[in-house]
């Protein structure tokens, strides 16, 4: 059962972490660093001051960052990389103690769900960016908070509750991808007629 706790920990924080990094890792830090909850050891390694620390000042830069059109995608391109990553260390820090081969399949895993969240986020944004009015921005970077913010929170508390969850959200962000895709091969005959 502590398994299906580990896979929980690892797709609700990697998912998190693809949508805002520096929010995950603040969370952590604390959660580890007051004991709002009892975590596993090896979480500890979010628990200094300096790592709670840059990740609130980068929070506070990304939070301001997500609400400006454009910026927010600027953003979100140079994190491309970052998120991915961010989420694979999670992903590797979740597991603890493991064999070489365990450590790459979890590390992959998570960089492969933080890479998801990712993609979903920017995709969004920029489909958000094409509207004149910037309310839009402020209302998905308000969400996007609240939902990095629910779902650590759920990660913490009830990780077998978040492995339901990330993968119900893992599925949605795969049927919708399908759905973008199908329509964009059933536009590209037309494009090619004109």
């Amino acid at each position: 059962m502590e398994w299906l706790a580990t896979l929980g920990r690892t797709l609700g924080f990697s998912l998190a972490a693809g949508v805002n990094l520096y929010a995950t890792v603040a969370i952590l830090g604390l959660a580890s660093r007051y004991q709002w909850v009892e975590l596993p050891e090896q979480f500890n390694a979010f628990d200094n001051p300096w790592i709670i620390g840059a990740a609130a000042v980068l929070y506070a830069v990304e939070f301001v960052a997500d609400k400006v059109p454009w910026v927010d995608s600027i953003w979100d391109s140079v994190h491309t990389l970052i998120r991915p990553v961010g989420g694979a260390l999670i992903a590797v820090a979740s597991l603890g103690d493991a064999s070489p081969a365990m450590t790459g399949a979890i590390a992959l895993l998570g960089g492969v769900v933080s890479a998801s969240g990712h993609a979903t986020k920017a995709g969004t944004r920029v489909a958000a960016n094409t509207s004149p009015e910037p309310f839009s921005n402020w209302m998905l970077s308000v969400g996007e908070d609240l939902f990095v913010i629910g779902l650590s929170f759920i990660t913490l508390k009830f990780p077998l509750f978040a492995l339901g969850v990330s993968l119900a959200i893992l599925f949605l962000i795969v049927m919708a991808a399908r759905s973008i895709w199908k329509w964009l091969r059933r536009r590209e005959p037309a494009a090619i007629v004109k």
